[in-house]
């Protein structure tokens, strides 16, 4: 395999989210258009983190090598003209809001955008579990007129699942913030 040069490396192993992400972003602004990042992240979550951010950033997403549980990431710097200001989601429930609508038994549709094991280890009643990555593939299972309320750890993959499902007609999103770190209400766990 061709050796990729890069001009700069970044750990971030042993970081969840949205730590690779924070970094990352730092770490760009201190690169010069066209150079090459790279991020190393053990936090598997990170492939659809770093992916989703520089598609909404306009950064080229260059691509991932595993090894051994590495996740090494490969982003371009993208030309001043081509950075695109990140817009948050501008939708939202706080964790409150969401817990008081279950207490009152009323009928939600969750979904827990987190990785699987994230989900298994403690999840909001009733959540469906849709990881990030997997969210393009499966939003055709979903129907766009329901009204979702969209989790993960801390409302910043759920940021982007909410701006990709808008992209693709759903109208009724909210991103719940700050998310399950925060979270200290009942929880389900496998």
């Amino acid at each position: 395999m061709t050796a990729l040069h890069v001009d700069r490396t970044l750990e971030c192993e042993g970081l969840a989210c949205p730590l690779p992400v924070v970094r990352t972003k730092k770490a760009i602004d201190d690169m010069n258009p066209g150079e090459v990042l790279e991020i190393r992240a053990t936090d598997i979550g990170s492939i659809a983190d770093l992916k989703g951010w520089a598609s909404r950033t306009g950064h080229q997403y260059i691509g991932l090598k595993e090894e051994n549980g590495i996740y090494r990431h490969f982003i371009r710097k993208a030309e001043a003209s081509g950075i695109k200001v990140e817009m948050k989601f501008p939708h939202t429930a706080t964790n409150d809001e969401l817990q008081a609508r279950v207490e009152a038994g009323e009928k939600l549709n969750i979904l827990d955008v987190r990785e699987p094991a994230e989900y298994a280890f403690g999840r909001i009643p009733g959540a469906i579990s849709l990881p990030l990555g997997e969210l393009e593939v499966k939003m055709t299972q979903l129907d766009p007129h329901n009204e979702y309320y969209v989790v993960c750890r801390t409302g910043n993959r759920s940021d982007m699942a909410c701006h990709m499902l808008t992209e693709r007609g759903f109208n009724n999103i909210k991103n719940v913030i700050p998310g399950m770190s925060q979270w200290v209400h009942c929880e389900e766990k496998d």
